[in-house]
C-alpha cells in the first residue's frame, strides 16, 4: 500500500462536531442507545464497525437529514436539533460530501460536474467559475479530463472528479461514505494520499466511514468503533488494532468467530428442516 504524507499538528483546536448521549430508532429497532462521539477540527476521523452499526446512519444524523430521538448533535457550534430548513441548508454549505459511488451526474461532462455547486449556490462570474473548477481539478489530477463525461472515467478516476466537486465549496468538514469501495489497489492508493492531503493542505476536517482496516490504520489520527448502538472502542487506529476486547478484536483482524454472529436470527436448524417449516 502507498505511504501517505507526515501528518502535521492539529489545524485547530476543540470539536466541529459532538454527538452526546444520542438516541436513534427507526422501525421498533435501536439503532444507537446512548452515542457519544467528538469529531476534532484539523483531524481525519474514521466511523468503523460491521455491518448493520448504523455507520451511514450516524452521517446523516450529522447532515442534519435525520434528527435524533434523543440526545444532542452539533455540528460547527450549532445544535441540529434546532435548526429550521433554512438554517440547516447554510450549516450544509460548510460541508461537503463524497458519496461511495461517487454519484456523479451522468448528463454533465467532469468540469460541469465540478462546477454544479458553485451555480447552484453562488452567483459568481463565469470566468471565477472556470479559475476555481480547474484549481479544484489540478488538485485531484484530473485537469486535462475536464470535458470527459462520467462513462469515460475509471471507477478511481470517478470518485477523484467526485472529490473534487465536494472541496469547490471550500468547505469546513468533509465527509467520505465508503470512499475505498470497489478501488483496485492503485486507485485506492491514490484516494488515500487525496484525502490525507485534502485535509492537511486546506485545513479540513475529515470524517470517513469505511470497512478498511489497513487503510483506516495509515489514515486516520483516530478512528471510532461502533457496536451494538454505541462506542465499542475509540482512539488511534494503532490503539484499536492493540485492543483486547473481543468485539474489537474481531473486527479488526476479521475473524469470524466472535460477538458478531454469522448467522442471522432464527430457529433450531435440527428442527425446522425436520419440521420442514417455511420461514415466516
Amino acid at each position: 500500500m502507498a505511504s501517505v504524507p507526515e501528518r502535521p499538528a492539529t489545524a485547530a483546536a476543540g470539536c466541529i462536531a459532538r454527538l452526546d448521549g444520542v438516541g436513534y430508532q427507526i422501525g421498533g429497532r435501536t439503532v444507537f442507545d446512548g452515542l457519544d462521539i467528538a469529531i476534532e477540527r484539523g483531524k481525519v476521523t474514521a466511523i468503523m464497525g460491521p455491518s448493520g452499526t448504523g455507520k451511514t446512519t450516524l452521517l446523516r444524523l450529522i447532515t442534519g437529514q435525520i434528527r435524533a430521538s434523543r440526545g444532542r448533535v452539533e455540528v460547527d457550534g450549532e445544535d441540529l436539533g434546532g435548526l429550521d430548513t433554512d438554517g440547516l441548508y447554510r450549516l450544509r454549505r460548510r460541508m461537503g460530501m463524497l458519496f461511495q459511488n461517487g454519484a456523479l451526474l451522468t448528463d454533465l461532462d467532469v468540469y460541469e460536474n465540478v462546477a454544479f455547486p458553485l451555480r447552484e449556490h453562488t452567483r459568481l462570474p463565469e470566468a471565477l467559475v472556470a479559475r476555481i473548477v480547474l484549481m479544484k481539478l489540478q488538485a485531484v489530477g484530473l485537469r486535462g479530463a475536464a470535458r470527459l463525461m462520467p462513462a469515460e472515467l475509471s471507477g478511481g478516476m470517478a470518485r477523484r472528479v467526485a472529490l473534487a466537486r465536494a472541496i469547490v465549496m471550500d468547505p469546513k468538514l468533509l465527509i467520505y461514505d465508503e470512499p475505498f469501495a470497489g478501488l483496485d489497489p492503485i486507485a485506492m492508493g491514490v484516494v488515500l494520499r487525496l484525502i490525507r492531503s485534502t485535509n492537511d493542505a486546506l485545513g479540513l476536517t475529515s470524517i470517513v466511514v469505511s470497512h478498511d482496516v489497513q487503510e483506516i490504520g495509515l489514515l486516520a489520527d483516530r478512528a471510532y468503533l461502533l457496536s451494538a448502538g454505541r462506542v465499542a472502542a475509540a482512539g488511534t487506529p494503532a490503539t484499536l488494532a492493540a485492543d483486547p476486547a473481543p468485539a474489537v478484536r474481531q473486527f479488526m483482524g476479521g475473524e469470524a468467530d466472535g460477538p458478531v454472529p454469522f448467522h442471522y436470527p432464527a430457529p433450531d436448524y435440527a428442527e425446522q428442516l425436520l419440521g420442514a417449516e417455511v420461514p415466516t
